[in-house]
């Protein structure tokens, strides 16, 4: 009996040079062996056919392209959003083959995988893809969607979803779609803001996936106060000098590099819409070591690398003022 998709937890494929997966734990097994053919029972229905393909790391971006229907968004796909999957292919390349289908045009179109064919085109790797004939593009689509379920998508992709299943009257309101998505009305209120926000703004962060709902919802909120001119201006700032916000800082980590592009962003609004609050502003005192923010008469001391001694006279000079 061949397995269905859906059951597989580890990634597709069955063991052998030729035969079926019957059990998830077999699968694994296979995709770490890579077998060169596999027969998989695609949504439990039609049996198919895979090949191994290896495609050189020059030729990935010009061999392959990702299922348009993907609901991930691609141009979130740099190496902070792909930390999880740089670290072990860079070391030991590619564990577990990705899934796709030949397109009209020859090429191959990854339906399971866009995150390890982009990771492998950052870190010049050889891509592993299984490839077959005739997909069509339903049991595309439901490989695809089986895919995303083994990486929360962002509250943008999330949103994109849900604004496509009220766009179609599938959904009636954020009511319907909290029920469909199994989640809070809270959540789908800021997924659909989230896919409300223009891409280039939130390619001014490290890792969209990494925003929460407080963070997209205020964004939303500052964003749609400011008029279409400072709105453009603002967009044109994000992206200036062909470099996102995050890749222009010199912080280190994704919550680090967050946080600082969360505060330009804001700096940038209160420069653009003076109507708006104005952000807390951080100083850089020491370059890298020290640096202070203040809010009217509120003042944040930031400081790192400070041994017990040079702390104690800190504090002793604080307390002297106060």
């Amino acid at each position: 009996m061949a397995i269905k998709t859906s059951d597989l937890n580890a990634k597709l494929f069955g063991k052998a040079n030729k035969r079926r997966a019957t059990t998830p734990q077999e699968a694994q097994a296979a995709a770490k062996e890579q077998a060169q053919v596999i027969e998989l029972s695609v949504a439990g229905e039609e049996l198919i056919s895979f090949e191994l393909i290896r495609i050189p790391a020059t030729e990935v971006e010009a061999q392959t392209v990702v299922f348009s229907e993907n609901a991930r968004e691609q141009s979130f796909l740099n190496e902070h959003a792909l930390s999880d999957v740089l670290t072990t292919l860079r070391e030991r390349g590619q564990q577990y083959p990705a899934v796709g289908r030949r397109n009209a045009q020859g090429l191959i179109e990854v339906l399971d995988g866009s995150r390890r064919r982009m990771s492998c085109i950052l870190a010049e790797k050889e891509f592993l893809v299984y490839v077959a004939e005739g997909i069509n593009e339903q049991h595309a689509k439901f490989l695809s969607d089986v895919a995303n379920a083994h990486k929360p998508l962002s509250l943008y992709e999330k949103g994109k979803e849900m604004q496509a299943k009220l766009d179609s009257g599938e959904a009636e309101d954020q009511k319907a779609l909290a029920k469909i998505f199994q989640c809070s009305e809270a959540l789908v209120s800021g997924a659909l803001k989230a896919a409300d926000l223009p891409l280039e703004l939130l390619q001014a962060y490290p890792n969209v996936a990494e925003l929460g709902r407080p963070t997209i919802v205020k964004l939303h909120k500052q964003f749609n106060e400011m008029g279409s001119d400072q709105q453009s201006q603002l967009l044109a700032k994000c992206h200036s000098d062909g470099q996102q916000v995050w890749q222009r800082s010199e912080a280190q980590g994704v919550a680090r590099l967050t946080k600082e592009v969360s505060e330009t962003i804001e700096n940038w609004i209160s420069e653009l819409n003076p109507t708006q609050k104005p952000a807390t502003k951080k100083v850089d005192l020491v370059k890298g070591k020290v640096s202070y923010s203040r809010k009217g008469n509120a003042v944040s001391l930031n400081m790192k690398k400070v041994d017990e001694e040079t702390l104690n006279e800190i504090l002793a000079f604080i307390e002297s003022k106060f």
